[in-house]
């Protein structure tokens, strides 16, 4: 590989995003709630996290789980957010607009965007991986090229990145040099490097989380504070952070 693939990694505090930057990370992508897929983070949380390390920080501006077609008062929401986040130093906003049918909500989009730029014309535009619920993925990312956004996170549309390495291929060839083609789910050291070469992308995306033991959770076995997986309660005394060791392996395998 000729150029320097970069790695941006998903972090959802600021012990992930140290550890990210520790492991040579080059971007990091700031959430709350990863469990839920990522949503917005606090405005405190993401100043710190400038504080504290010298890498850019894409902002998920996501206000609610449950998919993509916003109420009005999600929507408001979404632009105020936008606006403290910039305000704040984020230095990209990651987000996604679509339809009840699954189309990308034009209108929404292009308004967003035009904020961001009327904010700080320097700040990335990232389109999430709403696009992998569209039904015409490469008329959705034409979409986006139109709308002059830069890059786009994707699992090609299947459980995985690897998984949905054909379609990966496909949105890269499609896309050349007008917008960035990101990889995200299921990436690690040991696909990251046979992805890259299949599809021809110039950046991965990932979280590189292991999990932790907080033992104040264990202090009364009948108190759960979040839902269920299957049936059973989430275990309350189990968290993940970003692992520098993890972070490091992927960046190792994929230069």
């Amino acid at each position: 590989m000729d150029k320097k693939v970069l790695f941006e990694v998903c972090c959802g505090c600021l012990e992930d995003a140290v550890n990210a930057e520790k492991g040579g990370a080059d971007i990091i992508e700031l959430n709350s709630a990863l469990f839920l897929g990522g949503l917005t983070p606090g405005v405190g949380l993401l100043r710190e996290v400038k504080k504290h390390i010298n890498i850019p920080v894409m902002c998920m501006v996501r206000p609610r789980e449950g998919g993509f077609c916003y109420s009005e008062y999600d929507y408001r929401t979404i632009l105020a957010e936008t606006e403290a986040l910039i305000d704040a130093g984020a230095d990209g906003i990651v987000f996604g607009f679509l339809t009840e049918d699954g189309e990308i909500d034009l209108n929404r989009s292009k308004e967003l965007i035009n904020l961001i730029k009327s904010k700080n014309e320097k700040v990335e535009i990232v389109f999430h991986r709403a696009i992998d619920l569209v039904p015409e993925v490469l008329k959705a990312l034409k979409e986006l090229i139109d709308l002059g956004v830069d890059r786009v996170l994707t699992s090609g549309q299947k459980a995985s990145a690897f998984e949905g390495r054909e379609t990966i291929r496909k949105m890269q060839e499609f896309a050349g040099d007008k917008i960035e083609i990101l990889p995200g789910g299921g990436i690690n050291a040991l696909n990251a490097k046979e992805l890259i070469e299949y599809t021809g992308v110039k950046m991965v995306h990932a979280s590189a989380r292991s999990e932790m033991l907080d033992k104040s959770g264990l202090l009364n076995p009948e108190i759960f504070f979040g839902g269920k997986i299957d049936g059973k309660w989430n275990p309350e005394h189990i968290y993940k952070v970003t692992d520098e060791k993890l972070v490091k392996n992927v960046v190792d395998a994929i230069q």
